[in-house]
């Protein structure tokens, strides 16, 4: 089997899983974003990804997403992963959207990174939108915010006009069970939803657990390995 058969067949398996998911809770199936996440495949897969209608990926690493967004400018790249404050100017130039600000530090250095991106050009005079990541456990090991830490997050934000506060982002820690975890970011996205007077999104769910998001009011999907095989 060629590859774009390969990913061709593994898409249409999630896109169903997806659809069946969101008719069992009343959901529009058209209200939830798949994110094919591209970390450690290769650049061509984007391309193939993208003849097969998919209209954006996710990617964990910087400097990836750069690769990927020079070869394919069409299909917006998704941070999902860890950014390191260092790597901020550059993801700040590349991504479309960051799902996973989990500090002060970052957001003060993405905002500065935004302002730069547009300066020169390489970015559109619009604000960066941003997830915040919220850690479930605390483990600051994992990234992420805590409920307890999320009011200073949201007041650095406030400061930061090239930033753009659009919901919340989740990954169940292990030995947890995702339906409680995916529940607890779904109302946390609700309340920045209602302080803001505006829809957010929520980030949550991947290969193993997509069913239990999308129940919880996921609106962005992360899947890896169900859409492009093993990591090579």
């Amino acid at each position: 089997m060629s590859r774009g058969s390969e990913l061709a067949e593994r898409l249409d398996a999630v896109r169903s899983r997806i659809r069946s998911a969101a008719q069992a809770c009343g959901r529009d199936p058209g209200s939830i974003l798949l994110l094919p996440v591209t970390k450690f495949h290769p650049a061509s897969d984007v391309g193939r990804l993208r003849d097969l209608g998919v209209t954006a990926v996710g990617e964990n690493r910087v400097q990836d997403a750069l690769e990927k967004a020079a070869l394919y400018p069409d299909v917006p790249v998704h941070l999902i992963g860890r950014i390191q404050t260092n790597k901020a100017n550059a993801a700040a130039r590349v991504a479309a959207v960051v799902h996973s600000l989990d500090s002060t530090r970052l957001a003060v250095a993405l905002d500065r990174g935004v302002g730069l991106a547009v300066d020169r050009g390489h970015r559109p005079d619009t604000p960066l939108p941003v997830l915040v990541q919220f850690s479930a456990d605390g483990d600051p090991a994992r990234g992420g915010v805590p409920e307890a830490g999320m009011g200073e997050l949201l007041d650095t934000l406030s400061d930061c006009p090239h930033l753009r506060l659009s919901g919340v982002m989740c990954v169940p820690p292990l030995g947890c069970d995702p339906a409680d975890v995916f529940a607890a970011a779904a109302e946390l996205r609700d309340r920045f939803a209602a302080a803001e007077k505006r829809p957010m999104e929520l980030s949550a769910g991947m290969s193993g657990d997509l069913e239990d998001a999308v129940a919880a009011g996921s609106t962005m999907v992360r899947v890896g390995t169900a859409i492009l095989g093993p990591r090579r």
